[in-house]
């Protein structure tokens, strides 16, 4: 920081990473709250010598320059804080006057704090605030960030799996990824090959958020929860009702998933296409960039937060509510590549059949939402969420989610229809193809979904002498290859 710099941020009372202070010959005792403070958050600049009286700033200058200097950078390395502060110092002579400056820089060892854990702070505005325990905690967690969906559960067991839902993931890595020698038969050495669980069988907690039994999954991550809410307005106040749509509890991540990526494709005109090879179609759909930020929302949650992950759709924008702070300082985003992802297992299922990168990629893809749509996307973090905001015209959202249930019913159809005969080449159970389709397996779903495209011919039963049958599969026909061979499969 220059001179200029310096006197021009003395007469600014919106710079939050700036605090004057009054220092003589002893250092203030509010010092260490705004060294732990900045350290907690972005940094910032702790300038000595200087007096505020209102909104005016006073140069009173420091008596021992060297002295304070020195019991500055003591202190800061001294046993007094849990870790030690790194800080750049400048000297300044204004009108006769010295002043001491310190750069204090953003910590990656989080929580800092003075004495013992309560005196963790946090910059709050252009002030310093005490943190709460929810801060603090989730600042303990980040220490271990990327590492937590990596460590095995003593106890645990493939047995504690969804397996519709690891199947249904199977029968997905089957038709859209690259890996056919992970998709062996067995459920234990498929989970080995994945990486969910150790030689032992124990599963890490990546695997079980993933695909976990709902029973199991909340036993060991009881704060684990998704969810989407659809807002008849601009904000919460101005809604007449608290909402129209809320997305049903399920057990696991991926069924999460499922169901989030078909509410989301209603909110767009333009959905990510993939051929029938199972290669991606080139395309800058917003369909495509809310992909993207759902996924990021999955892969970097911090789902043992007791702030749960949420999309709240109003009538004018989509926000991606995520707990967890953002894995880099915001004015970082987009000055280089960063693959961090909080959960590196989940990260890795996700790029496995094609829905993730893992190269620092999404966040550009995400900013290319102005460009195409014309409205802005924004990102904003502190230490326990994250959110990210696709702004749309007012009628692009919830009338937009409401014209697409009824205008678009046939292409939504067709594309179940479309998914189910690929799906069908090789012959698959009735449990295995609503799975594959995101939903549960009863009558009211088969009769919906398999049966009329029996009834057309497009598929027939494998055992057709014995229709009710345990062993009962169904095969797509010629006439079903026939037709997948003149389209293009939507994804």
């Amino acid at each position: 920081m220059t001179k200029e710099e310096l006197i021009h941020r003395i007469n600014d009372l919106e710079w939050y990473d700036f605090e004057v202070k009054e220092a003589k010959s002893e250092l203030p005792k509010s010092i260490w709250e705004t060294v732990s403070a900045f350290a907690n958050t972005s940094g910032g600049w702790i300038v000595l010598g200087i007096r505020q009286v209102g909104r005016n700033f006073i140069i009173s200058g420091v008596d021992n320059i060297e002295k304070l200097e020195q019991d500055f950078l003591g202190t800061i390395r001294s046993q007094k804080f849990n870790a030690p502060v790194d800080a750049q110092i400048s000297k300044y002579d204004i009108d006769g006057r010295k002043v001491l400056a310190f750069h204090i820089a953003s910590s990656p060892q989080k929580p800092i704090y003075f004495n013992n854990p309560q005196n963790t702070f946090i910059r709050f505005g252009s002030g310093d605030q005490r943190a709460t325990n929810a801060e603090i905690t989730a600042m303990f967690r980040n220490q271990a960030f990327g590492v937590k969906s990596e460590q095995t559960i003593p106890g645990t067991g493939v047995e504690m799996l969804n397996m519709d839902s690891l199947h249904g993931y199977r029968n997905y890595m089957k038709i859209w990824g690259d890996r056919p020698e992970l998709t062996v038969n067995d459920d234990e050495d498929f989970c080995k090959k994945l990486g969910i669980c150790d030689q032992n069988g124990l599963l890490n907690y990546g695997g079980l958020i993933m695909f976990g039994k709902y029973e199991f999954l909340r036993e060991y991550v009881p704060t684990f929860w998704m969810d989407l809410v659809e807002i008849p307005g601009s904000s919460v106040a101005a809604a007449k009702v608290r909402y129209t749509y809320r997305i049903p509890e399920q057990d696991n991540l991926w069924e999460y998933y499922m169901v989030l990526i078909k509410r989301l494709r209603l909110l767009v005109d333009t959905p990510f296409k993939m051929n029938r090879e199972g290669f991606n179609i080139e395309d800058q759909s917003q369909f495509k960039i809310l992909r993207e930020a759902l996924v990021n929302m999955l892969i970097h949650a911090d789902h043992f937060s007791t702030i749960h992950s949420c999309i709240h759709v109003y009538t004018n924008r989509v926000e991606f509510f995520n707990a967890g702070a953002f894995p880099i300082p915001l004015e970082q985003i987009g000055e280089k590549l960063y693959s961090n992802p909080r959960n590196p297992i989940i990260a890795k299922l996700f790029r496995l059949v094609h829905l993730s990168e893992t190269v620092g990629y999404g966040m550009d893809l995400m900013r290319e939402w102005k460009p195409i749509t014309g409205f802005d996307m924004s990102v904003t973090s502190d230490i326990t969420s994250t959110t990210v905001t696709f702004y749309l015209q007012t009628h692009n959202i919830n009338d937009n989610v409401n014209d697409n249930v009824n205008d678009n019913v046939n292409d939504n159809v067709n594309d179940n229809v479309n998914n189910i005969l690929n799906f069908c080449i090789s012959p698959k159970s009735r449990r295995e193809i609503l799975s594959h389709i995101g939903l549960a397996y009863h009558t009211d779903a088969y009769q919906k979904h398999i049966e009329p495209i029996v009834s057309a011919g497009l598929i027939e039963l494998t055992i057709p002498e014995k229709p009710k049958s345990r062993n009962q599969k169904f095969i797509t026909t010629e006439k079903g290859k026939s037709l997948l061979s003149d389209k293009s499969v939507s994804r």
